[in-house]
């Protein structure tokens, strides 16, 4: 396991914070109140870890294969249903969304080998992630991959927590199944839109990790 490269500001600055904090709480409260001190830094300490725990990368092998859609991210599948694209495809489309909590992973990576035709971030809300309007009126960022057989769009969705997406990829660039998409910090949610006919092989609410669940097959 390493710790993703986007962590490494908010990790830094969170230590220091902290240990300001710890330095300033020993001098307010002196060797009078040991038990308390102890306590509140271990809490501290905690936190802390878990602020590194939303940046960790688990070493993966991806699965690979021409015919399949594998998970973009880490998390719980919310959504299974037929919607009407107006970004891009504007048609109907095989919405399947995956919920990211904060303690899942946050890597975003790529469900198929491709090449990115349309990139696109869109500023909005930050309604929580599973609300219906999240995946049009949120702050999320689309990409298309496109391959010989088949087009989807992946659609970082932020949310109520999550408020910073990165994403790496723009139109021309080549996408790898399993490879590196981008990055939601602190949770949210990712579309996948597909086409019609697509054969779903997740049901509702089952946990998916990124690189390695098999969404659909095509």
């Amino acid at each position: 396991m390493t710790i993703h490269r986007e962590g490494y500001p908010t990790i830094a600055i969170t230590a220091v914070f902290l240990s300001l904090l710890n330095y300033l709480l020993y001098k307010w409260i002196g060797a009078d109140y040991t038990a308390i001190y102890y306590a509140v830094s271990l809490l501290m300490l905690l936190f802390w870890l878990f602020i590194v725990s939303f940046f960790r990368v688990p070493s993966r092998q991806p699965v690979r294969g021409d015919n399949i859609i594998t998970s973009p991210c880490d998390g719980k599948v919310v959504a299974i249903e037929t919607i009407n694209d107006t970004e891009y495809f504007k048609d109907a489309r095989i919405q399947l969304s995956v919920f990211m909590s904060p303690a899942n992973v946050h890597l975003n990576t790529h469900p198929i080998s491709g090449e990115v035709i349309y990139s696109k971030y869109h500023p909005g809300k930050y309604l929580v992630a599973w609300h219906p309007k999240s995946s049009t009126d949120n702050e999320r960022h689309s990409v298309v991959i496109q391959n010989e057989r088949i087009s989807i769009l992946v659609k970082q969705i932020a949310g109520a927590l999550a408020r910073r997406i990165v994403n790496y990829m723009q139109p021309g660039m080549k996408a790898e199944q399993g490879g590196e998409l981008g990055f939601i910090k602190f949770g949210s949610r990712v579309d996948l839109l597909l086409p019609p006919g697509t054969e779903i092989t997740v049901k509702l609410n089952e946990k998916v990790k990124a690189g390695l669940t098999v969404l659909a097959k095509y």
